[in-house]
Formats: C-alpha cells, sequence, structure tokens
C-alpha cells in the first residue's frame, strides 16, 4: 500500500497548482492532507474510487485535516477523545479540539491518523500548550497501539535532528526546533514508534519537507523535515520505502510517503 501526506496550506489555493495533477499521479492508497483552510461546502474535490473524511476548523481560513482513501473503514473518530483531553488541565483544550487537527480512520490490521499538530508560535507563545498537546497525542497513539498497528503521519511542527534542517545552530530557540519539542518527538519514538524515513535513510542530510515561502529559501534549499510517517515499530519488518518529494509545488510543503506491505 502507498501512503501519502502532504500540508497543503489552503487546499483551494493548491488546485490551481497542480494538486489534481499530483494527486492523481501518485495513484495513493491513502492521501493525507493538512492545513486544508477550508469549512465544508466550501469546495467538491472528488476522484473516482476514493472516498474522503475532513475535519474542518470552526474558524474560517485556519488549520483542518483530510483524508481520501480507496478503502472503506471500519470506523471513523476526529479530534482526541475526551478522555485523554480531560486528563491535562488547562487552557483551551476543547479549542484545540475544534482546529480541525486529528482523523483516525480504523481498518481491520492498523489504523491510520493524521495529525496537524500545534505550532508554538513567535516566541513561544504556545510552548505549553504545545507540551501538553504532545504527551496527549502521544498517550492517544499509545492507546490504539495497544489494540493495533499504527500508521501516523502530518505536520508534526518539529524537526527532530539537527540534520533534519538546514540551520540547526541559530533555531535553538524557535518554535519546532527547540529541546522541549524534540524531546517529546523522541519520548513519542520511545513509546514504540518509527520515523519512517531515518528508518531507510539514517544519516541523510539537506531533504527537507518545508522552506518559508521568506528570502528565497526553497531555491536555497533552506528548509525543515517537519513531515512525518510514523510506523508502529512492529510494522517495521513490512516497509518497503520511504520518500520526500521535493519537486512537488504548490505548497510550502511538499508529499511525503511511505510504502508498507499490509
Amino acid at each position: 500500500m502507498k501512503f501519502i501526506s502532504w500540508n497543503v496550506n489552503g487546499l483551494r489555493a493548491v488546485c490551481g497548482k497542480g494538486f489534481s495533477e499530483a494527486f492523481v499521479a501518485f495513484d495513493a492508497d491513502f492521501f493525507c492532507l493538512q492545513e486544508t483552510k477550508m469549512q465544508a461546502g466550501q469546495l467538491d474535490l472528488t476522484f473516482p474510487g476514493y472516498q474522503s473524511y475532513w475535519s474542518y476548523a470552526e474558524k474560517k481560513g485556519y488549520s483542518g485535516t483530510a483524508i481520501y482513501t480507496k478503502h472503506t473503514p471500519l470506523s471513523v473518530a476526529y479530534g482526541l477523545p475526551n478522555d485523554i483531553i480531560n486528563s491535562f488541565s488547562g487552557e483551551d483544550w476543547q479549542t484545540m479540539n475544534s482546529e480541525g487537527r486529528v482523523i483516525t480512520l480504523e481498518y481491520e490490521k492498523f489504523y491510520i491518523v493524521t495529525v496537524y499538530t500545534p505550532n508554538s508560535q513567535d516566541g513561544l507563545k504556545r510552548l505549553d500548550l504545545r507540551m501538553n498537546w504532545d504527551d496527549a497525542f502521544r498517550q492517544y497513539l499509545q492507546k490504539l497501539d495497544k489494540k493495533k498497528s499504527v500508521l501516523v503521519c502530518g505536520d508534526m511542527n518539529v524537526a527532530h535532528q539537527e540534520i533534519d534542517l538546514k540551520n540547526p545552530k541559530t533555531n535553538h530557540r524557535n518554535a519546532g526546533f527547540t529541546d522541549e519539542e524534540r524531546a517529546k518527538f523522541t519520548d513519542l519514538l520511545n513509546a514504540g514508534f518509527t520515523d519512517t524515513f531515518r528508518h531507510f535513510f539514517p544519516t541523510q542530510e539537506n531533504i527537507y519537507s518545508w522552506w518559508s515561502y521568506r528570502f528565497h529559501a526553497r531555491e536555497k534549499n533552506t528548509g525543515w523535515r517537519i513531515d512525518y510517517w510514523l510506523c508502529s515499530d512492529r510494522l517495521i519488518p513490512q516497509l518497503e520505502s520511504a520518500k520526500i518529494h521535493t519537486d512537488i509545488m504548490g505548497s510550502d510543503h511538499c508529499p511525503v510517503e511511505v510504502s508498507i506491505k499490509i
């Protein structure tokens, strides 16, 4: 099976920049989107042989996720479950769950989860909330993983290692590369999950999935690898390949792929 994930940074915008052509060319079993920035009814985008599932943010033009699939799921869930959320005190948990950040599809042998992880924002204004989110999301994935294998993808808004961004030395206290965010990602991997790209390319440098629109960053390949496919460790023997499609334009992110025998 082929799995694609892409932060499109506005689906309506990227539809005018070759999205449909790329979608058809990939011919993926699952095509997961983040940052769709849409409300229900704003775009009727269908593809033969696919059904789609959408999670919209209540705030217009913000966040949002979607999954296109060739395979009918056993169940569909949106957001994080209340038993996970209610275990965390603090600000804005219901607001976080209204931002359309998570979709989970259940199949006979596995779950597939797409996520658009909250950004810690300029000045790390949302770092404390982000820390809680990372803990809650990890607990959620562990809960699923106890039942069956998990594939999780999306814009996780963290470059895990120094080789995952062009300029690590000047970014240590910037959102997406703080010690705190990187440690939480390590915690997630240690909880039984594998970064599929690093499984195949443990020391690969200069391959990124996001570039700022400023300073000609993409032309210079001054980027960050913040988009991932993770899988339950027990799926490692079934991994076939992982790719980052840096040649696909239309968004400030590019699609990431994994192929797995399931």
